[in-house]
C-alpha cells in the first residue's frame, strides 16, 4: 500500500487546498470566513477520508463515496463564488479541473472497491 502523500489522489486534493486557500485570501471580509473557511475546511476534510480510504481496502469505497460527497458541496461553493464574482473565470476554470480530476479518481476507487467485493 502506498504512503497516501505518494498518491495522484492526494497530490490533486492538496493542489486544490492550496489554489482554493489562495484564492479565498483576497475575498470580501463577508464571504472569507464564512464560506472561505468552508471550503478550506470541506477540502481538508476530503484529505482526512483519502488517508482512511487508504489506510483500510475494506472500508475504501465507504471513504471515497464521502470524498465525492463533499466535493459535490465544495463544487456548489465554487460555483456560488464565481456568481458572487468572488473568483474570476481563470481561477474558477483552474479550481474546477483540479475538481474534476479528484472526482474521476475518487468514482475510481469506488468502482475498483466494488469489483474487488464482488470478485470475493
Amino acid at each position: 500500500m502506498a504512503q497516501y502523500q505518494h498518491l495522484p489522489i492526494y497530490k490533486t486534493t492538496y493542489d486544490l487546498l492550496l489554489k482554493v486557500t489562495q484564492v479565498t485570501a483576497s475575498f470580501p471580509k463577508a464571504y472569507k470566513y464564512s464560506m472561505g473557511d468552508k471550503l478550506r475546511s470541506e477540502i481538508t476534510e476530503m484529505v482526512v477520508y483519502i488517508f482512511k480510504a487508504n489506510s483500510s481496502r475494506a472500508e475504501r469505497a465507504k471513504h471515497a463515496s464521502e470524498v465525492l460527497e463533499r466535493l459535490q458541496v465544495v463544487e456548489l461553493m465554487l460555483r456560488l463564488s464565481k456568481d458572487l464574482r468572488l473568483l474570476t473565470v481563470k481561477q474558477f476554470a483552474e479550481i474546477v479541473l483540479l475538481s474534476d480530476s479528484l472526482g474521476r479518481q475518487a468514482q475510481g476507487w469506488v468502482k475498483s472497491s466494488a469489483l474487488l467485493a464482488e470478485s470475493k
